[in-house]
């Protein structure tokens, strides 16, 4: 049974009952008398307190780190006021104040009522006009502009979400983070109006002392006038300095956080990276300097070494930024000085790429950031997509010009090889759409589904969009085709190295699997030909697992990569035709007649690579007619079929229909799960059907 620590636990109720206390603590000051001792500490712990959220407030990176200030700001005011009103009740009634307003009173100000009120209204000018008022302006500044932009960063980040380039949990903390800075803006701007309040009431509680002091020292105590003027006023002068100074402190903060830009670093950092790049400024302005302190009457010591200071130090900024940028140009030249003749130079030109991408140079747009272009970001999130659709993780897809390519087309290679061509023109957009007479362009066909589109002027869209067409533009043309291209030719996409690598990951979170797969010593080129030839079906591999599993345990009774496939299709079969099955889980099937699959059943014969039909070429010519008429006459209907049989004839079947470029799926009766409901579309047959028996 396992044993927890007490002293490890921590209570999420815990912050919430000290803040409480120390609430409630607060308000209690304004009642209950406190001695000169305690209220000592406790104006130590004001102070600290207005240097501990100044220091916060610096060397934060954003302001969401500490988004909590705008209630720390209340509090600190109201502890502020709590601390005025005890230290009021303490000099009225005692004549004393305990040590630190003494020596605020004393010697901070050298006893002298007249110079501690001018450095009190000074302070208290600096705090009110200057820090407050701005803080309060940029607040409310801040609050309008994250609350108008709200709406717009939440479509960015929708769009990144459809787009692919984020996933559901980075776009919920995208949003969060979204509604916290507009929450804390909103909040700034009214706790900005707490720090005004406690300027204002800074002032009155001054007088107020001064006057009641006064009052007190001569009509009830029976002080001589001057004497009350030195004792009580010296006194409500230190109080006043020992509550404004972290109340100046805390406007300082309050002015810091609304203020402060998002960065990489803490605000010391970024001021000092940035200065110190204006080497030039700091040569100048030293410069200035020297020349003004060689003016007759100005004190040349202060200016002349300020000067002479600030030049010397942009001097070895600019040194320091020369040799920097020398060492970089250094080490992109020896980037660059790669012998062309090298071997291996040579071995890594003549490879080809995986999987290439090559535009007109007329196409550069879709690439240049600079100009809106986002195709190289479509390309990455599709990479993801594929990734989480059937488990293929897509080489990194290289992007060229290709100067031999006619305006606006583009090329998609497998290993080097041209698979695909297709047309985006500049300044167009394309419209799939039922009457595409009544817009202008040329008339083409989409290159993924072969529908009827035209390349338009991106002008006319408002045409487009009266008559109902879809519009694609240039980018989505290119990577919608190129994930068509990545799905039909995934199984070369697959390379043994990234077999392995997915291998390796199952053996880190399951190692049993991977240990059971050694065991029946099937190797990774056998694991990679049943990848192979599960994608080459456009059958996902995302449960590799489940694969290896099967794998391990089929590979004890035969290596045959035909029994291997098909011992998995069966094992991945209620996922299999899931995802083929409309989305409320209907599929639409074409059988076979049951004296042609007896028929077709007593054809097969088998080879090295499994199963073949042992049947007359015009017969399985006849075959191929009656199954290709079949879905046909499905896809008119609007369905999307496949073609059910049993487990024997499922891969014949299918390699045959490959071989008329009829790529509709074939499904055994054993890879049917139980949540897809079938719908019968139609049934093969031939009319003679004693051909297939030589008669």
């Amino acid at each position: 049974m396992a044993s927890f620590s007490r002293g490890n636990v921590k209570n999420p109720r815990t912050g919430g009952a000290i803040l409480s206390a120390g609430v409630i603590s607060v308000v209690a000051l304004m009642i209950i008398p406190l001695p000169g001792v305690v209220l000592d500490m406790l104006l130590s712990l004001n102070i600290a307190f207005g240097v501990l959220l100044l220091l916060t407030t610096i060397l934060t990176v954003r302001a969401l780190d500490i988004a909590s200030f705008p209630s720390l700001l209340l509090i600190a005011t109201l502890f502020r006021l709590a601390l005025n009103v005890s230290s009021t009740r303490l000099i009225l009634s005692t004549g004393s104040a305990g040590g630190v307003i003494q020596a605020f009173g004393t010697f901070v100000v050298g006893g002298s009522v007249v110079v501690g009120l001018v450095v009190f209204l000074i302070l208290v000018v600096i705090q009110f006009v200057v820090i407050t008022n701005g803080s309060s302006r940029v607040a409310e500044v801040g609050a309008r502009f994250t609350l108008d932009a709200l709406p717009g960063k939440q479509m960015a980040i929708d769009a990144d979400l459809a787009a692919g380039l984020i996933d559901e949990h980075q776009a919920r903390t995208r949003r969060e983070e979204v509604g916290q800075e507009a929450d804390f803006y909103g909040a700034m701007d009214g706790a900005s109006k707490f720090v005004k309040g406690d300027a204002i009431a800074g002032i009155l509680i001054t007088l107020i002392n001064l006057v009641g002091g006064l009052i007190i020292g001569v009509m009830q105590l029976g002080m001589p006038f001057s004497e009350a003027v030195s004792t009580y006023s010296t006194l409500t002068v230190g109080d006043g300095l020992a509550s404004q100074i972290p109340a100046l402190l805390i406007s300082i903060a309050s002015g810091i956080i609304v203020t402060r830009s998002t960065g990489g670093s803490d605000l010391g950092s970024d001021v000092l990276g940035q200065l110190t790049k204006q080497h030039q400024a700091l040569r100048y302005g030293g410069i200035t300097l020297v020349g003004l302190a060689l003016a007759p009457g100005i004190p040349i010591l202060p200016f002349g070494s300020v000067g002479i200071a600030m030049f010397i130090a942009g001097r070895r900024l600019a040194a320091r930024e020369t040799v920097e940028a020398l060492e970089q140009e250094d080490a992109e030249e020896l980037a660059e000085e790669i012998d062309p003749d090298d071997p291996k130079q040579l071995a890594v030109e003549i490879r080809p790429e995986p999987l290439g991408l090559e535009l007109a140079v007329d196409m550069i747009d879709l690439v240049d950031t600079a100009v809106g272009g986002d195709l190289l970001d479509r390309v990455r999130a599709l990479r993801r997509k594929i990734a989480m659709e059937i488990g293929l993780i897509v080489p990194p897809i290289r992007t060229r010009d290709n100067i031999d390519l006619a305006n606006g087309e583009y090329v998609i290679t497998v290993h080097g090889v041209e698979m695909a061509r297709g047309q985006a023109p500049a300044g167009h957009i394309l419209v799939i759409a039922d009457d595409l007479n009544r817009l202008p362009g040329e008339e083409t066909v989409e290159p993924v589904f072969g529908l009827p589109a035209k390349w338009i002027p991106v002008e006319r869209r408002p045409l487009a969009e009266a008559i109902g067409g879809t519009i694609v533009d240039r980018a989505s043309v290119i990577t919608t085709h190129l994930a068509e291209i990545i799905r039909q030719r995934s199984a070369d996409l697959l390379s043994r190295q990234e077999v392995k690598e997915l291998v390796d990951l199952v053996r880190q979170s399951d190692p049993a699997v991977v240990d059971d797969l050694a065991t029946s010593e099937l190797t990774i080129a056998e694991v990679h030909r049943v990848l192979q030839d599960l994608l080459g079906e456009q059958v996902p591999i995302r449960d590799i697992i489940r694969i290896l599993d099967v794998l391990g345990e089929r590979g004890r009774l035969t290596r045959e990569l035909p029994d291997l496939t098909e011992a998995v299709r069966t094992a991945l079969g209620p996922s299999i035709s899931a995802g083929i099955a409309d989305s409320d889980g209907t599929l639409g099937v074409i059988t076979l007649d049951p004296s042609l699959e007896q028929i077709l059943a007593g054809s097969l014969q088998f080879g090295p690579s499994g199963a073949d039909f042992a049947i007359e070429p015009e017969t399985m010519h006849q075959l191929v007619l009656a199954v290709g008429d079949k879905v046909r006459e499905s896809e008119q209907q609007g369905h999307m079929p496949v073609i059910l049989t049993s487990k024997a004839l499922r891969r014949p079947l299918r390699q045959l229909l490959l071989l008329t470029d009829n790529s509709t799926p074939v499904l055994a009766m054993d890879e049917l799960g139980p949540q897809v409901h079938l719908e019968q579309l139609g049934m093969v047959s031939l009319e003679q059907s004693n051909a297939l028996l030589g008669s």
